[in-house]
């Protein structure tokens, strides 16, 4: 499998692609080193260096994608396979010297989305076409005439948004950030900052163990009008803490960059926890709803939101909407993971067509997809520009027609089942189930480098040359 994916990474273009964006990274940054008047390598030898990197950054998450894992996983794995140091290009001469958890780290950021967008356009271009298709090995070229759409919720890794668990957070992070402070030299009176740990646990578990009892109600208010409290001085000590850090700073062992990481941090709780109180107020103590748009779901990841799912075990999830195209082949040729709140599937197939038709370079010609995508609009455009509608009509009537009269709906709607396999493989195997990126822009990389990785898994599956050579051969 290896030697496939190392042999379509590099006929097809992908590698060159990698390798020629990152050149332009490096001399965009040389030139601003220049500017700035930084003392920094720009010769043809730190160059070499770099794409060398570079190289192994591609190879390196992309294998770390499709075996699964976490970073100080990958870097043991590395170290004792000599596979996976050949396919990754590690040094393997006397001593063995692989990259090591923080380097693989690094190696996941070293393109952005967009330009990972124009590596995975490189691919699809080369397997949809004949003779490129032949030159890598394959068979036959993919069929890009036909599209499979479906979308998911991207979960983020968040705690469950209960208003009194972000209370809870919030003291969690303002404490631990102050007893940080403390530990490197700067100092306040206020009491032991673990007694607000034990204190809003203690609250936390109360909470929880109200349940739905007779009297709960009234029991949770009171609780929480105690988390109010503690909350509210808490915030008090981190803001205090909060400018002496900044002003004191020099004052302790710590770098001015490292004193701006606890300040960003304490910065971003203490503009939340007055809005997350009195969300809590609201909805606790008030009984009253608070609007999708204005609910903070977690202090940590402003990009989420709620996702009406209405399944079973998931009638809400909480995270990012994700829309999948694939081939009949099961490639992953168009997807957008969306930043904002996302339109209904049908509206948002009808912005995603002409992308689809341009990634397949006009190759596609109908698109099959449940009934959560059929509307009038999408029924009109398709008629329009004489393209299949497999799309499941939402009348249960013209559904049952339309599989008497048109066989070939049959066949595309039965094989839209796999689609819906093809959604849970991709969350559960090659985004490890939970993406751990936080932020919504280092969880639209994490995407875009499992579909790379789920693309090359999918061609080194499809019928080879070779294998009809063995075939032959053995005959």
């Amino acid at each position: 499998m290896l030697e496939r994916v190392d042999r379509v990474l590099k006929v097809s273009g992908v590698e060159g692609m990698f390798l020629g964006l990152s050149r332009l990274n490096f001399e965009s940054r040389a030139r601003e080193a220049k500017e700035a008047e930084e003392r920094v390598q720009v010769g043809g030898e730190a160059l070499d260096r770099y794409l060398r990197k570079s190289l192994q950054a591609l190879r390196c998450t992309v294998l770390k994608a499709l075996v699964g894992g976490g970073y100080r996983e990958m870097s043991t794995r590395l170290a004792h396979s000599p596979m996976y140091r050949w396919f990754c290009g590690c040094e393997d001469f006397e001593v063995i010297r692989v990259p090591g958890k923080s380097t693989l780290a690094e190696y996941a950021h070293w393109l952005s989305a967009e330009e990972m967008e124009d590596v995975l356009s490189t691919l699809t271009r080369a397997v949809s076409d004949e003779n490129a298709a032949r030159i890598i090995g394959l068979e036959n070229e993919l069929d890009m005439m036909a599209a499979w759409v479906d979308t998911t919720c991207l979960e983020a890794n968040v705690h469950f948004p209960t208003d009194w668990i972000l209370l809870r957070d919030g003291i969690r992070t303002l404490i631990g950030s102050i007893q940080t402070i403390r530990r490197h030299g700067l100092k306040k009176r206020m009491p032991e900052p673990g007694s607000f740990l034990s204190e809003i646990n203690a609250q936390a578990m109360g909470m929880s163990a109200t349940g739905r009892k007779p009297g709960s109600k009234k029991a949770r208010k009171k609780i929480l009008r105690r988390m109010k409290k503690i909350c509210q001085i808490v915030e008090t000590h981190g803001r205090r803490y909060r400018e002496t850090l900044d002003k004191e700073w020099d004052q302790t062992d710590l770098t001015r960059k490292e004193a701006e990481v606890i300040l960003r941090r304490m910065d971003n709780v203490l503009a939340q926890l007055p809005a997350a109180r009195r969300q809590a107020h609201e909805r606790i103590i008030g009984e009253r709803q608070v609007s999708s748009a204005e609910k903070i779901l977690s202090l940590y990841e402003p990009d989420i939101h709620v996702v009406v799912r209405g399944k079973a075990g998931a009638q809400v999830e909480f995270g990012n909407s994700l829309f999948i195209a694939e081939t009949g082949a099961g490639f992953i040729f168009d997807h957008e993971l969306r930043q904002g709140v996302a339109p209904g599937d049908a509206k948002w197939l009808q912005e995603r067509y002409a992308i689809m038709q341009k990634k397949t370079g006009g190759q596609l010609c109908g698109v099959t997809a449940d009934r959560g995508f059929d509307s009038k609009a999408n029924r009109k455009s398709l008629a329009a520009l004489e393209h299949f509608n497999g799309l499941c009509p939402r009348d249960p009537a013209q559904l049952e027609l339309r599989h008497a009269k048109d066989e070939v709906f049959s066949i595309a709607q039965r094989r839209r089942a796999q689609t819906e396999s093809r959604v849970g493989i991709f969350k559960n195997v090659f985004l490890d189930g939970l993406p751990r990126a936080k932020t919504f822009a280092h969880r639209e990389l994490q995407v875009a480098w499992a579909v790379l990785a789920h693309n090359l898994w999918v061609l080194v599956r499809q019928p080879w040359v070779e294998e009809r050579i063995d075939q032959a051969q053995a005959a």
